[in-house]
């Protein structure tokens, strides 16, 4: 069992954090509060080759391994969850649906766009009635001759205001609830496709989230992805990957956190001496810290599952539970280890708290990760 990055891994690392402090930290406070997304610094992640770095040279990809996509998820959210999330989705849940069921003929034609940075990808699940149980879905999906015409709606789409391409799922079949769901690639061209509201969020505020609305949209049927009545397993499969992701961005998060404290402990003084030399502030970094490390092997261990291609599904739901509750804990404490300083926003700490806790919500909310844990225990 080894614990060290290969050579590669670390100058990803490095290149990554690097990138993240002198393209991203400047600007993440003024991005937050106006909620607008830094496109340029995404398409220069694209440039990078960051966004495809999981896939294969022959789909635009970098040629990178599983592990390196997840440090670099990591290093970008330790500084913003928001850019963390837009990357996540772009590369595990759009461009990951599609490297698992598309036909060759569809992951050339839009794959390099999304993994070489130039457009973003959406992943179209969650309706308004329709989130834990995903096999609710009621957008549908008629075959009509050279078409299928889908009509419903989505929501909570990231990315869905940038996006070009999006991986929807519709039923194909209503009688068959979840067996009948199906996959299609959209693209924001096709007629009777429109994007709906924008949301106002309490966290990850320059992440574009929205919902997606199908009015009679005209899908070719060439854009169908996998087989009929196929959907439902083509997003549990997708989700697995994108809550590796998730996770990622949670253990982000938690660092970027504690690195602010850590620091702001060394600096301030209460009573003649640091804040780090008050034995209970300095045993509960301690703790936290702890608790980073053990959430960071997990999340390693799932990539590395996915990488070796060993089941993965409990592994990603493990680090994902134990990833973001880690970054919610951590960057409450923060919050409070700075004090009136922790609550006002040039600290960053009141951001990250804001913006960990929806990693405890969406690729499935916690309380499905211990579905799926007490159901593998019990099986």
């Amino acid at each position: 069992m080894d614990f060290n990055l290969t050579e590669q891994q670390e100058k990803i690392v490095k290149m990554v954090r690097e990138f993240a402090e002198n393209e991203i930290k400047p600007k993440v406070v003024a991005y937050d509060e106006s909620g607008e997304f830094p496109i340029d610094t995404y398409k220069k992640m694209g440039e990078l080759g960051l966004i495809g770095l999981p896939y294969p040279k022959e789909y635009g990809g970098t040629g990178g391994d599983y592990l390196s996509y997840v440090l670099a998820v990591e290093e970008i959210s330790k500084v913003s969850g928001s850019l963390g999330i837009s990357y996540s989705v772009s590369t595990s849940l759009c461009s990951g649906g599609i490297i698992n069921a598309a036909s060759e003929e569809q992951k050339k034609r839009y794959l390099p766009d999304i993994l070489s940075g130039k457009k973003f990808g959406s992943f179209g699940l969650t309706e308004p009635n329709a989130g834990s149980d995903a096999g609710g879905c009621i957008t549908t999906a008629d075959k009509n001759g050279e078409y299928y015409i889908l009509n419903g709606a989505k929501c909570f789409i990231t990315n869905g205001p940038l996006s070009e391409t999006f991986l929807v799922f519709a039923l194909t079949d209503k009688s068959k609830g979840a067996k009948g769901l199906s996959a299609f690639i959209v693209e924001k061209e096709f007629e009777g496709f429109s994007i709906g509201k924008i949301e106002n969020k309490c966290g990850i505020r320059s992440a574009q989230v929205s919902e997606l609305v199908f009015e009679n949209c005209k899908v070719p049927v060439e854009n169908l992805v996998g087989a009929e009545g196929k959907g439902f397993g083509i997003a549990m499969k997708t989700l697995d990957g994108g809550r590796i992701g998730v996770a990622a961005q949670g253990l982000g998060i938690a660092e970027g956190a504690f690195e602010v404290a850590k620091q702001y402990m060394k600096e301030r003084e209460q009573f003649g001496k640091p804040l780090w030399k008050n034995q209970y502030l300095a045993f509960k970094m301690a703790e936290l810290e702890l608790e980073i490390e053990q959430a960071k092997y997990m999340v390693y261990k799932a990539a590395m599952d996915k990488q070796e291609g060993k089941p993965y599904s409990v592994s990603a739901a493990k680090a994902k539970l134990a990833c973001t509750d880690a970054a919610m804990h951590v960057t409450t404490e923060a919050v409070q280890m700075l004090g009136g300083n922790g609550y006002m926003r040039e600290y960053n700490v009141e951001r990250m708290m804001r913006d960990a806790k929806i990693t405890q919500i969406y690729e499935g909310t916690n309380e499905i990760q211990k579905l799926i844990i007490s159901g593998n225990i019990f099986r």
